[in-house]
């Protein structure tokens, strides 16, 4: 029976057609899926050109217009009124309209609106309260110019562009990520923003940079108008507290005090900067102190809080709009001329309409009057029907119309019937006349606005400035960036190792040689006793090569680093000598540093990170007839040439040993430095203001308004006060002359004093909150100027000069000074100093010219030294043996037991940085 049922259900299964089960999905996918790209694009994440609003942000203003009554309403009922129409949930309502109430300028906003500062969210929309700002009111909305649509339901009307009269995308800024593009306009500054307007009006260039809510310092160099592959480098704007402490006052863009802190304390969790705490102290302005360890230097902690912490970020402008419905690409300052040209036309449309308005008035002013003065009102009295009665009255006025700039229409005589009899009885004919004089005052004056309409646009700017610019001052100040060299400031937290026999360099070989700190992302030099040189990254262990001779941190394009070295070319061949820099390699690629023959082996090295020039002593083998056995020979005369060449002869026979005689001293001249008042740091590129030529031991003397005086050495990564008024070369030996105020006396007084104790910092005018400092001088023989103020009933003094080194002898830093006048002061000023010739410098013996510039290849440094008549020197790549050696020593018999070369019998040399083989 089972067998049967079977049999049945198969032969019933083979009668039934089969049916289609594929479903094909490429033409849906195709169509849906740009049906929902446009859809985001157009009516979610990209602002329109017209108004600069996303379709959100302009149906919640729309809304607020709705219930604006002058009034606060809950943002909650301002969120349920949008939803009537923008068809999506109240989140996104409610988040929107809290990013455009932290904006500032079109939302007037009461309760916690969260803070953009440290980035606490807003309270929930049914505790926080808004209304249309008064600016937003003025600029934002026109009934009689918007053109409507219908909302998503059908059920209302909805403008499809606000008529928006100001550049409010650019002062706003927008973003917004949708499918397939992006769009980020950063916000600018809205008095700048309107200043660029009237100059775009008068047919003027100019430029519009960002400005931040967040204010902070941005380098936009690299802005490229906001079009897409530009970019903005914003920065924290950090200032030293104390010796102990940095304080942070302005964060960055699109970052908060809670994400900068994190990004601090990453760092310093990773070992790349050295903190001690962190203070969050902000309220209504940023204070965040970041408290150091003693001996951390707070210049380079504030370059490495920009090399690797958000208190520097880069951002990408993309300057994207929907214009007809589709996107398109522009840069802000089209944006600005776009937006200014629509506030122009908007302004005309208003103009027109104002103009109509005030014609209409007009005409019906004038038949009002000629209706009641004419008593054409009488003429209906007879009359029984409506046609009638409009007949009577058009009959009536014909011969007093003439005057009219159109003609009457059927509602024109019907407005007419529907006048009162009570203002008939009290129409006063002076009055009438004087309201149709008032407006034909005001129509002549908007047709002047109309044939002049660029005059009342760049009036209506400049109104808008007046009325909404106080305040609204820029906050980010622009400024050049210096790259940060993130090597040159990251706190060195590991330990170099070095096996030397094996040729192994890494953090990890513990029970080698320590070779000194370093860190992550360091390279190091390395260099072997067969001449071999290689750069590699810091590893935790990396094979160099057998016998490694020196091992030292790289510091990329560095050419005061000189290496002092002696070769021999090959098994038997002669030795060599060679000075030369190493400024750029390749990376873990391996350079010969001799002339490239097998059995090559290094006699002598040095590194001298000053371009130091010893003297060794070259002692040969006794073989032959050799009679010089021994001579000095100073490296300050080889020139210093690229490590690539083959160098100079030194002697031709075996050499025995060689020994260090004399140390050197730096062949490189002082390092001449100028200060980019730009970007307010020193540099050795010859940028702005050269400021001197420092020897190791040489100073800047730094001093700002504030009256303190400090010296600190002139180190590339210094940063410097804003209030700095003095920064020159220390002469420890020239005084400073000051004039200032002293609040708790209410005098002015004058001291000279010298600089005792260097590196302090220290002030030299007393602590009153009042005491300010008038005028500093670091010349020689200063002259002061002093103008007094006119007593009332006399004269006024006339103006004294003063020698303020006759009047005051040089005292301590702490001194209170001599009195300068008891007559009110008006003026204190500096005039030029008396001739004084200051005592010579001694100068520095030009060997050679080696900065610290930026250079694509590594030149060869020439030496430039005068030749002296009996100094020994090289010729024809050749060492002349001295004279002296050649009396002192004479040929000695050679002994049974001396090997034909021990190389191990040499001394190393001594704090590792001379080694001899």
């Amino acid at each position: 029976m089972i067998e049967g049922n079977d049999d049945l259900v198969n032969e019933q299964n083979e009668n039934i057609e089969p049916q289609e089960t594929i479903t094909r999905v490429t033409g849906m996918y195709k169509e849906w899926f740009l049906d929902y790209a446009s859809y985001v694009i157009l009516e979610r994440a990209v602002p329109a050109i017209e108004d600069g609003f996303k379709p959100v942000q302009r149906r919640i203003m729309h809304s607020m217009k709705d219930l604006d009554d002058g009034r606060y309403n809950k943002v909650a009922n301002i969120v349920g009124h949008t939803m009537q129409y923008h068809p999506h949930g109240d989140a996104s309502i409610a988040d929107a309209m809290v990013q455009i109430g932290q904006k500032d300028l079109l939302i007037d906003t009461q309760g916690n609106w969260g803070n953009i500062l440290t980035g606490d969210r807003a309270a929930a929309s049914r505790y926080i309260e808004a209304r249309i700002s008064k600016f937003g009111l003025d600029v934002v909305f026109n009934p009689k110019i918007t053109e409507w649509q219908a909302s998503y339901d059908g059920r209302r009307k909805e403008p499809v562009n606000l008529p928006v009269m100001f550049p409010l995308l650019l002062a706003q800024g927008g973003e917004g990520i949708a499918v397939g593009l992006s769009t980020k306009i950063l916000p600018h500054n809205f008095i700048e923003l309107i200043d660029a307007s009237v100059k775009h009006l008068q047919g003027k260039r100019f430029t519009i940079l960002p400005d931040f809510p967040t204010a902070g310092i941005a380098d936009v160099t690299g802005y490229n108008d906001g079009l897409r592959g530009g970019k903005v480098r914003v920065r924290a704007k950090i200032s030293q507290y104390d010796k102990n402490t940095l304080v942070i006052t302005e964060i960055p863009f699109a970052t908060n005090t809670s994400s900068l802190i994190d990004s601090i304390l990453k760092a310093n969790e990773k070992g790349k900067i050295k903190i001690k705490k962190i203070e969050d102290n902000t309220a209504a302005n940023v204070e965040i102190l970041v408290h150091l360890p003693s001996g951390i230097s707070p210049d380079k902690t504030i370059d490495a809080l920009y090399a690797f912490t958000n208190c520097e970020s880069s951002i990408s402008p993309l300057g994207c709009v929907i214009e007809d419905n589709k996107p398109y690409f522009v840069g802000v300052s089209e944006m600005l001329r776009r937006s200014t040209d629509n506030t122009v036309q908007l302004l005309k449309q208003e103009l027109e309409i104002k103009l109509g308005e005030f014609q209409e008035q007009w005409h019906f002013a004038s038949l009002e009057r000629i209706f009641i003065e004419k008593r054409i009102y009488r003429d209906i009295e007879e009359e029984e029907t409506w046609d009638g009665v409009i007949q009577a009255i058009d009959k009536g006025l014909q011969p007093h119309i003439k005057h009219l700039k159109r003609a009457i229409t059927e509602e024109d005589i019907t407005r007419l019937t529907e006048i009162r009899i009570k203002r008939i009885s009290k129409f006063d004919i002076d009055k009438a006349q004087q309201k149709i004089d008032a407006l034909e005052e005001q129509i002549a004056e908007v047709r002047h606005h109309l044939a002049n309409l660029i005059d009342y646009a760049i009036a209506y700017f400049t109104r808008l400035k007046k009325e909404y610019g106080e305040g609204r001052e820029r906050k980010t100040e622009i400024r050049i960036f210096d790259d940060v060299d993130a090597t040159k400031v990251i706190i060195r937290n590991t330990k170099l190792y070095v096996n030397r026999e094996e040729g192994f360099v890494g953090t990890s070989l513990k029970r080698d040689e320590y070779v000194g700190d370093c860190s992550d992302i360091d390279d190091i030099i390395v260099f072997t006793k067969s001449g071999k040189m290689m750069v590699t990254k810091v590893d935790s262990k990396t094979f160099i090569g057998k016998d490694i001779i020196h091992v030292a941190i790289f510091k990329k394009k560095d050419k005061r680093t000189i290496y002092n070295m002696i070769y021999r070319d090959g098994k038997g061949g002669p030795s060599y000598v060679k000075r030369f820099a190493v400024t750029s390699t390749t990376r873990d690629r391996e350079y010969d540093l001799t002339n490239g023959n097998s059995s090559s082996v290094v006699l002598y090295f040095s590194a001298n990170p000053n371009g130091e020039a010893e003297v060794v002593s070259i002692i040969l083998r006794q073989v032959g007839g050799v009679k010089k056995l021994k001579w000095d020979l100073d490296f300050s005369d080889v020139l210093i040439k690229g490590r690539a060449s083959k160098g100079n002869v030194v002697t031709k026979h075996a050499v025995k040993k060689i020994e260090l005689k004399e140390k050197g001293v730096s062949t490189l001249k002082p390092r001449k430095i100028w200060f980019d008042d730009t970007v307010q740091r020193l540099n050795v590129d010859a940028r702005g203001e050269l400021i001197g030529e420092f020897r190791g031991e040489d100073r800047l003397l730094i001093i700002t308004q504030s009256g303190m005086v400090k010296t600190i050495l002139p180190e590339i990564t210094a940063h410097f006060d804003e209030d700095m008024i003095v920064l020159e070369k220390w002469i420890p030996k020239k005084p400073i002359s000051a004039i200032y105020f002293d609040g708790e006396k209410e005098r002015y007084y004058v001291k000279r004093f010298l600089i005792e104790v260097e590196g302090k910092e220290e002030s030299f005018i007393s602590e009153h909150p009042k005491s300010q400092l008038e005028i500093v001088s670091t010349d020689w023989k200063p002259m002061a100027d002093i103008e007094f103020k006119k007593e009332r009933g006399k004269d006024r003094k006339d103006n004294v000069e003063i020698n303020l080194e006759e009047f005051i002898a040089v005292k301590g830093i702490s001194a209170l000074g001599n009195q300068l006048t008891k007559d009110k002061v008006n003026q204190i000023s500096l005039l030029d100093p008396l001739p004084y010739e200051a005592p010579e410098e001694i100068p520095a013996e030009e060997i050679e010219v080696v900065e610290e510039e930026n250079v694509a290849e590594e030149p060869v440094v020439e030496k430039v030294k005068e030749e002296k008549p009996k100094e020994e020197k090289f010729k024809e790549e050749k060492v002349k043996e001295s004279p002296k050696a050649e009396n002192a020593k004479k040929e000695e018999p050679k002994k049974e037991d001396e090997k034909p070369e021990d190389d191990k019998e040499l001394p190393e040399g001594e704090d590792g940085q001379i080694t001899l083989f």
